[in-house]
């Protein structure tokens, strides 16, 4: 295992990064999600968004299950919360035109000649409604279609991915009534997760979490960051001898803890080392900021008032420098304190669900400003936990973290209270259920550097250094 090699690298702080710079085995390139890889015209998503198939061809594997199995068994009895979301379609109006435009503006692609195989679509709302019904009596699995496509633990936005980006779709998830609903349907699975049934996919079968591929995974991801080689039980607090590692649900095993050993706090002394509050990838640093920006339209803007939910505090944040980072579904999904301080103000900003910016919904041949700009437009409109801490450190001053949950990973826990103080590195809060993102935004005048490599195809670690802020 090389552990005593592992735990002298962790104490000395080093990282499977040089000089920014990830070394690949065999000089593979370093994919993220949304790239395409030999993918033709003809099954290529030119939506980058990430935690999205670039090629539908995964995504027609992945659905197109789902939709054998309906076909198979037959219309079943819809849950009570979809039984409520029917009853809305068929008796508003305002629902129905949403809900039966959405696949019916979806264009028709037209075949490549050396891959023309038909790529299953859902037809209308009532096959929207049998597939969901599907998806929400089960946590989610892990299949190769799913993971292929970047979409393992997220079938929700691999459902509603090309809807999304229709007229009558961005309508509908724009549309409060719409986003209650979907907060209803969400709550309702997220309920489930929580229940030992939903451990059931934790398994080394062929689905399983810890399927061989999916294991093999696990252990890379969280492995990468400091190039260490330490098996699942001494990264995560779990028991190799109990069933299931000993995770009680599936929600157990997405929120599971690292031993503190393998992720330590950077330079716990120097209050100038500004600590990473998540195990991310930084997808964007942006620098001054402003108060209020065209969030929605092409390149990465950022609209700092409605980021942190028009709260008193924001206005300190005018100018302010932006560190965005994206949390994949294989990823930890717990929030540590990036420094030492108070917690001024904490809460969680409700949002929207599957809403995307008009910048993404218009983007073609691959446009990378429209792509972006639907992450910063989830930074302003997404259901967030945002948290001010007010740092120890006078040359960092205040400083905001958001949690931003994406599309069905919407559950933001705060796990701190106002008033209270926190050191570098303690726990703060945590998602629930799937992928997400996150901001860290420090006041304009902050001399800070130092930041990681942008799009790197290694995390940063949770309670690693981020950046290092000149006093």
């Amino acid at each position: 295992m090389g552990l005593q090699n592992d735990e002298m690298r962790l104490q000395n702080g080093q990282t499977g990064l040089e000089n920014g710079k990830m070394e690949l085995k065999n000089g593979e390139k370093g994919l993220k999600d949304g790239d395409h890889v030999n993918t033709p015209n003809g099954h290529r998503s030119d939506r980058g968004r990430t935690c999205v198939p670039s090629d539908t061809r995964d995504y027609g594997a992945w659905l197109g299950q789902i939709l054998d199995h309906i076909d198979k068994h037959g219309e079943q009895e819809l849950l009570p919360v979809l039984q409520e979301f029917r009853e809305l379609i068929t008796s508003d109006p305002r629902f129905y035109m949403y809900f039966t435009g959405m696949w019916e503006e979806i264009p028709v692609k037209e075949p490549d000649p050396k891959n023309p195989t038909v790529q299953p679509r859902i037809r209308d709302y009532e096959q929207m409604l049998q597939v969901m019904n599907h998806v929400l009596v089960a946590a989610p699995e892990w299949t190769q279609a799913a993971a292929s496509a970047g979409l393992a633990g997220v079938p929700l936005v691999a459902m509603f991915d090309e809807a999304m980006s229709t007229p009558s779709g961005h309508a509908a998830f724009l549309d409060p009534d719409v986003n209650l609903m979907f907060k209803k349907i969400l709550n309702a699975w997220g309920k489930y997760l929580q229940t030992p049934e939903s451990v059931e996919v934790l398994g080394d079968h062929e689905n399983g979490w810890f399927c061989q591929a999916a294991f093999k995974e696990l252990l890379e991801v969280a492995n990468a960051p400091y190039n260490t080689s330490f098996r699942l039980e001494e990264l995560y607090k779990c028991d190799p001898s109990k069933e299931h590692f000993g995770f009680k649900s599936w929600d157990d095993f997405f929120t599971r803890q690292f031993h503190e050993s393998v992720r330590p706090v950077a330079s716990p002394d120097d209050d100038n080392v500004i600590a990473s509050p998540c195990e991310s990838t930084i997808l964007n640093i942006a620098y001054n900021s402003k108060l209020r920006d065209k969030f929605w339209i092409k390149g990465l803007r950022y609209s700092v008032a409605d980021m942190l939910g028009h709260d008193p505090l924001a206005e300190h944040f005018a100018g302010a420098t932006v560190c965005h980072a994206f949390l994949s579904a294989m990823s930890y999904h717990r929030w540590h304190a990036p420094v030492s301080g108070k917690i001024k103000r904490c809460f969680v900003q409700e949002g929207t669900y599957f809403s995307i910016s008009l910048s993404d919904l218009f983007a073609d041949g691959g446009d990378a400003k429209g792509h972006l700009a639907t992450q910063g437009y989830a930074s302003a409109m997404a259901t967030r936990g945002i948290v001010f801490v007010e740092a120890d450190n006078p040359a960092i001053g205040l400083v905001a973290f958001i949690a931003i949950g994406l599309t069905e990973v919407s559950t933001c826990e705060i796990t701190v209270t106002e008033g209270q103080r926190v050191q570098k590195g303690d726990e703060i809060g945590m998602f629930h259920f799937g992928g997400s993102a996150c901001c860290l935004l420090l006041q304009n005048g902050v001399r800070v550097s130092g930041f990681p490599e942008i799009r790197s195809p290694v995390n940063v670690p949770v309670r690693g250094r981020l950046a290092v802020v000149q006093p």
